[in-house]
């Protein structure tokens, strides 16, 4: 094998939702970069498939245009709202928006990552970005001058030394391992699994995604998302230190809930899988972690921004690749790369990010106690208040300011 030598300012390692996002945020600031990731695209990835209103808000910064071409692709399907399932088996629906007739587009969608992630990628700018498929990181040092990396390129040996590197590649990022010294805890991480199934009736008109928290998946739900022709996308997810010390095997369950569950059995009756089921993990953003170093940066997965009680990550993966391309041109203009520089871009990201990921990581420990979920559901049936609660974990960016008014919650509790 040949070793090429090449430089960068900025390369990026995975070419998902958020490693796209940064390398689009970057070309429009017009700096040049590497992006690399070992899969050829389209490929697919096992994931919920559900983008959210986070997603929407992202992606009209980038381009308008994008969530037009979303609005009117067949491989998207808008998605209107979600509905919650309580142990009980009672449901609560909640749109994601008070006005939907007043909307231009679906507040959110849902699309197989097979088709979105190729949708971002086929996006990239050739001018500003240079694009890497089938290549993976073998190895990375720090230098004199930044990074590194000893990359496999089609086989070949490529050596790239770059100021900054972006650590995207998912929960077994090699950067996060690296540089960052990140390891998988149980505690904030999640075990997911997925299938794809036809024949599944029951589903809402307007494309609510399902979350049935059943007793056995807690803390974790079970879900049914409407896909783009007729399709749904069937899984299931739980806190992993759940999983070991109760000693569940997912599959198991899963199918055994789909057999037995009064109504999922009657909505399954005829349905029949058209995958197999595929497991993989989500690092969960419970906690506060390293999300930057002397020379690197980590977004999506790699930076665990998980949200721990919806599972929802790829509207997170955006916004921290939007957030990175803002801390990768000051670092650039400055000419300052050292992890105290670069610590402005953790205290950007939990700015935006931590309350909700905090609210959230309540929520999924309350999800322990049936009763007390039981309850929300039975309360939020009468309270306006707590379902726009649900609501804005969702979708609605503004009305989380509210969350941190005392008013807030006086009005929650007299159910008003």
């Amino acid at each position: 094998m040949r070793l090429t030598d090449i430089q960068a300012e900025v390369l990026i390692a995975g070419a998902g939702p958020a490693g796209a996002a940064t390398s689009l945020f970057l070309s429009k600031q017009k700096i040049h970069h590497i992006i690399l990731d070992k899969a050829v695209f389209p490929r697919d990835k096992i994931c919920g498939d559900a983008l959210s209103g986070k997603v929407v808000h992202v992606l009209n910064k980038l381009d308008p245009s994008f969530v037009s071409e979303l609005s009117t692709g067949k491989e998207f399907l808008g998605s209107y709202g979600v509905r919650f399932v309580a142990p009980n088996n009672r449901a609560l629906e909640v749109p994601f928006s008070t006005n939907l007739a007043a909307l231009k587009h679906p507040p959110g969608f849902i699309s197989r990552r097979l088709d979105f992630d190729d949708f971002l990628f086929q996006k990239l700018n050739p001018e500003y970005a240079t694009i890497l498929e089938n290549t993976s990181i073998l190895d990375l040092e720090y230098s004199t001058s930044g990074v590194n990396v000893l990359l496999d390129n089609h086989g070949e040996k490529l050596q790239v030394e770059s100021k900054i590197v972006v650590g995207a590649e998912g929960d077994r990022s090699v950067v996060a391992k690296r540089l960052a010294g990140h390891k998988k805890e149980n505690k904030h991480y999640c075990a997911g699994l997925r299938g794809y199934y036809t024949g599944v009736t029951g589903m809402h008109p307007e494309n609510f995604i399902e979350l049935h928290f059943l007793k056995d998946f807690l803390p974790g739900y079970l879900w049914i998302f409407p896909m783009p022709g007729g399709i749904a996308n069937v899984g299931v997810g739980m806190l992993s230190e759940s999983v070991a010390k109760k000693n569940i095997n997912l599959k198991t369950e899963l199918q055994k809930a789909l057999q037995s569950n009064p109504e999922l059995k009657s909505r399954f009756q005829n349905a029949r899988p058209i995958s197999e089921l595929k497991g993989w993990g989500l690092p969960l953003g419970s906690r506060k972690r390293k999300l930057s170093g002397d020379n690197f940066l980590l977004v999506g997965d790699a930076a665990s921004l998980i949200d721990p009680f919806t599972g929802e990550g790829i509207g997170n993966a955006l916004t921290s690749g939007m957030v990175a391309a803002e801390q990768i041109k000051l670092s650039l203009d400055t000419n300052q790369f050292d992890a105290k520089s670069m610590s402005a871009y953790d205290s950007n990201i939990y700015s935006v990010l931590w309350d909700e990921l905090k609210l959230s990581h309540t929520m999924q420990r309350l999800t322990n106690y049936s009763w007390l979920f039981n309850f929300v559901v039975n309360k939020a049936s009468k309270s306006k208040t707590l379902r726009d609660t649900i609501t804005c974990m969702f979708e609605d960016l503004d009305m989380r300011d509210k969350l941190r008014s005392p008013g807030f919650y006086f009005k929650l509790l007299l159910n008003r």
